[in-house]
């Protein structure tokens, strides 16, 4: 009688089977069931939403957004000003070197065009402001001598003395006198301002792409001595009057030279690098950039002043400053083709189209009326064989045909 062969394990035969399960697919090509609905309703949404997509990418992305360039943003500039012009204030000319401040021709500058003059001030005692807190006294006992108020002139002196006009009374204090308040003369040099032309030298360079450009034209006939800016006719003539510049950012003249403010110069280069350098042109624009509707800070001041000798001691005017303060502001970007955010793009494209079957599987899954059997179509639901009782082809328990398990479970044995 021949020997009874040995039973394998069966976790042996579990492992066998997932070792071969595991090279099998390995080899084999899977790939999604594709099941078609006839609804027209659902077929309208699908197709509307890809050409939602489609469109958003063609138009958007890769016409307006250019996204099939490499691109690179903020260029490296250089900007150089030049204000000429003469005004007029009670009894005096002014010209370029008084008025501009500071007088290097940087892109940041100011214009004067109302001043405040406190004239012969000396190193001395006198009345402190009435706008300093707690300088108003009524005798000796109100002043301390040696108090320093940083928003004051001076120390006190311990003493109250009257006041430059009126009959008020202030602590005096030693520093330059008299104070600015006591002895200051306004002058207007905004009469003939308007007609001040400064010239805006600018050039940008996008070290990426080895690109730069000026905005002045390149000609030897003199055209800068006879020229001033035009939009159309003359944009490589960067000469702008300052009343063009005030009216362009929506200034009143008159106003904003006696109350001061800052208005800024704009030049934005955008540059399509696949054009053409003759396509690649500046873009000016004008605003205000100061808060112009904030009393409390509103406007624009400043002081220096002016020292000189007289009999030996030494003197100055103080000169408080209300100007046009002008900030040129450069920015842009370039861009040209390149391949590679082309195929990022062009590949985002591609998959945001599926979105369309997400949202329709989505609505037959949860709103349609045969939802469910939508559901059994689509989801193969599979449970594992039984160790015995089951032959092949049929089922261990109820014959439902849904939770029938085969024992050719993967389905390939007849391909």
């Amino acid at each position: 009688m021949a020997a009874a062969e040995p039973k394998t394990p069966a976790g042996a035969a579990a492992a066998g089977r997932l070792a071969r399960s595991c090279w099998s697919a390995f080899w084999d090509y899977e790939t999604p069931k594709v099941i078609v609905v006839k609804n027209r309703r659902l077929g309208i949404v699908y197709r509307a939403v890809q050409l939602l997509i489609l469109l958003y990418f063609v138009w958007y992305v890769f016409i307006v957004q250019k996204s099939y360039q490499d691109s690179e943003t903020g260029p490296e500039s250089s900007v150089i000003t030049k204000v000429k012009g003469i005004t007029l204030s009670d009894h005096k000319v002014w010209d370029v070197e008084e008025y501009v401040k500071p007088p290097e021709g940087g892109s940041v500058f100011s214009i004067i065009t109302r001043i405040e003059v406190t004239p012969f001030q000396t190193l001395g005692t006198c009345a402190e402001s009435m706008r300093v807190s707690n300088a108003t006294c009524d005798s000796d006992e109100d002043c301390v001598a040696g108090q320093l108020d940083m928003l004051g002139n001076g120390v006190r002196t311990g003493r109250c003395v009257p006041y430059y006009h009126g009959s008020s009374k202030t602590c005096e204090v030693s520093g330059w006198c008299p104070v600015e308040d006591g002895a200051s003369v306004s002058q207007f040099l905004g009469t003939m301002a308007p007609n001040f032309t400064i010239l805006i030298k600018n050039s940008i360079h996008y070290p990426k792409f080895q690109f730069s450009k000026g905005n002045i034209e390149n000609r030897k006939d003199g055209y800068l001595k006879h020229c001033t800016f035009h939009e159309v006719s003359d944009l490589y003539c960067p000469i702008f009057k300052l009343g063009y510049i005030v009216e362009q950012a929506g200034e009143n003249f008159t106003e904003l030279a006696h109350t001061g403010g800052v208005l800024g110069v704009i030049i934005n280069w955008d540059c399509d690098l696949d054009l053409s350098a003759s396509e690649c042109n500046p873009k000016y624009s004008f605003r205000r950039l100061d808060p112009k509707h904030i009393p409390a800070s509103s406007g624009y001041n400043f002081r220096f002043a002016k020292y000189y000798k007289i009999n030996g001691s030494i003197t100055r005017t103080l000169i408080k400053a209300y100007g046009i303060r002008i900030d040129v502001i450069v920015h842009g970007q370039a861009g040209k083709f390149s391949l590679i955010p082309t195929i990022i793009n062009l590949a985002t494209a591609l998959t945001s189209i599926g979105v369309g079957s997400f949202l329709c599987d989505w609505i037959l899954l949860t709103f349609m009326n045969k939802n469910k059997v939508y559901s059994h179509k689509k989801f193969d639901k599979m449970v594992d064989a039984p160790e015995q009782g089951a032959g092949p082809g049929l089922c261990a328990s109820e014959p439902s045909q849904q939770d029938c398990v085969l024992t050719d479970a993967r389905g390939l044995a007849q391909l």
